[in-house]
């Protein structure tokens, strides 16, 4: 779930996947023909894996031939069930079967490589008279043996095949295998993202999808948000949902009523979000100098410049009334430019407005 096996586009790709990582690794080819199997086309291994699971279960021989009707399938992965969409299966199955995969994954010698199909063979079945009956395919020993493994089996959510986008669902089914039960989350470096997907899309187109896909949370059960570390590397991070809302003790809210069963369970109470309050006012309330120092301080300079343009005018104003009133106003004098004995002349304060 976590490599890249399929293509995460719906155009004819020819180019191959490579990817090593580790001990790890893949190469997956395609034919001019058909393409490469794209994760579209993987639904119908979901299917297969679903109806080994559920047969085994239920006490019944598994086998890896396996014989469906179109309309099961179809219906199973959200398909429509027009002649469009039985053809559509019929090309799914075609890349399946053309789609060549050698991976050292689940090898018990080191540099031994196991190289398959996604289907071995598939047929369409007909009836006595010659009608469609229903289809028939073998999947591969590796894909058989790793169904019949528990450790190797996830469960996914039913919204998972609503996903419309490649790198949606490719992001979900890493997201679904590294976090299971990890309550804090993962992290990927955005890079090792890339190579991972085996996308053709350059690293920018690529970490722009990345965060539309952040933007709209698409993924069902997990919230994704990206994360950028002190050397400046950006990661994608992402965290598991609550079962149903936000988890909270065992206490009765507010505003319940005064009736509580007993033996009443966890809750999962969600509070609504709260919206703007708006407050019937007349007259502005006075500045909150501690909440953001850099305006109030410009703010005060302002003050104190408007105080001493007001000191000055007033000063003007005052002297030209004396003026106008004392005789001698030409000998008149604010300040002496020799003061007696025992007086000291204005001078500034230090750290003052001057």
């Amino acid at each position: 779930m976590a490599y890249p096996f399929f293509s995460l586009s719906k155009s004819h790709r020819i180019a191959p996947i490579d990817f090593a990582a580790g001990d790890v690794a893949i190469r997956v080819e395609a034919v001019p023909d058909h393409g490469m199997a794209t994760i579209w086309d993987a639904d119908i291994l979901i299917w297969a894996a679903s109806q080994i699971v559920e047969a085994r279960d239920a006490g019944l021989r598994t086998s890896r031939l396996m014989a469906a009707t179109p309309y099961e399938i179809l219906t199973y992965v959200g398909r429509g069930t027009s002649l469009r969409d039985y053809q559509r299966l019929k090309a799914a199955l075609d890349r399946l079967q053309s789609t060549t995969v050698s991976t050292s994954i689940r090898q018990p010698a080191e540099g031994r490589r196991h190289r398959f199909s996604w289907i071995n063979e598939w047929q369409e079945r007909t009836d006595g008279n010659g009608r469609p009956d229903g289809i028939e395919l073998i999947v591969p020993d590796w894909f058989y043996k790793a169904v019949l493994d528990d450790a190797l089996v996830l469960t996914i959510d039913r919204a998972y095949f609503d996903l419309t986008g490649g790198l949606d669902r490719w992001l979900y089914r890493l997201v679904r295998k590294h976090g299971g039960r990890q309550r804090a989350g993962w992290r990927f470096d955005l890079r090792h993202l890339h190579q991972k997907s085996g996308s053709l899309s350059p690293f920018k187109r690529f970490a722009f999808e990345l965060r539309d896909i952040v933007r709209r949370q698409p993924l069902p059960g997990y919230a994704l948000f990206l994360e950028v570390e002190t050397g400046g590397r950006v990661l994608l991070a992402f965290e598991p949902h609550p079962p149903c809302g936000k988890p909270v003790d065992r206490v009765v809210l507010s505003g319940t009523r005064p009736i509580v069963p007993s033996g009443t369970s966890a809750s999962c109470y969600q509070e609504p979000k709260q919206g703007l309050t708006h407050r019937k006012q007349n007259r502005n309330r006075p500045l909150n100098l501690e909440s953001n120092q850099e305006s109030n301080s410009e703010e005060r300079a302002r003050d104190v410049e408007n105080l001493i343009r007001a000191t000055a005018r007033n000063l003007s104003s005052a002297a030209s009334d004396r003026r106008a009133t004392t005789p001698n106003s030409t000998q008149t004098k604010l300040f002496d430019d020799h003061p007696q004995s025992g007086q000291r002349p204005i001078q500034g304060r230090s750290g003052g407005v001057r």
